[in-house]
């Protein structure tokens, strides 16, 4: 599993996931460098049957960590399912991995639940692709 303590190190595991991961048609992710210790991992993996994952990251490769993401799964134009970490303090249901959540039909927006797999402290790439293969191209 890659570290979120080299830059460059997480920079080749993102550009080396179509090669990780069969069932990914093509990725268009990129890490954009603010300064020697800060990047942004934004853009595009996309898989077979129209499915989709859009990827915001923000890391702080000095303090290891991952400051804050989004990660949004599509069929089309339908979104099926998101991953976000913005805190919901009052939802005692989302207390045992707070922040990290996963909003899910029905009522996608305001239906949410715990999202342990997710983490900052290291990638969650890996576990959302595998989560993808897993609910939609395995046969």
């Amino acid at each position: 599993m890659p570290e979120l303590s080299s830059i460059s190190g997480y920079e080749q595991f993102i550009y080396n996931l179509p090669n990780e991961y069969p069932q990914i048609k093509f990725s268009t992710l990129v890490l954009k460098r603010y300064g020697p210790h800060v990047g942004e991992v934004l853009g595009t993996v996309f898989f077979d049957g129209q499915i989709r994952l859009n990827v915001k990251e923000l890391i702080d490769f000095r303090k290891e960590r991952i400051k804050t993401y989004s990660y949004e799964v599509y069929r089309e134009r339908e979104k099926l399912y998101w991953y976000d970490d913005q805190p919901h303090p009052n939802d005692l249901s989302l207390q045992s991995t707070h922040p990290h959540h996963k909003h899910v039909p029905p009522n996608i927006k305001h239906h949410r639940i715990p999202a342990p797999e997710l983490s900052f402290s290291q990638p969650n790439l890996s576990f959302l692709i595998r989560e993808i293969i897993a609910d939609f191209l395995s046969s």
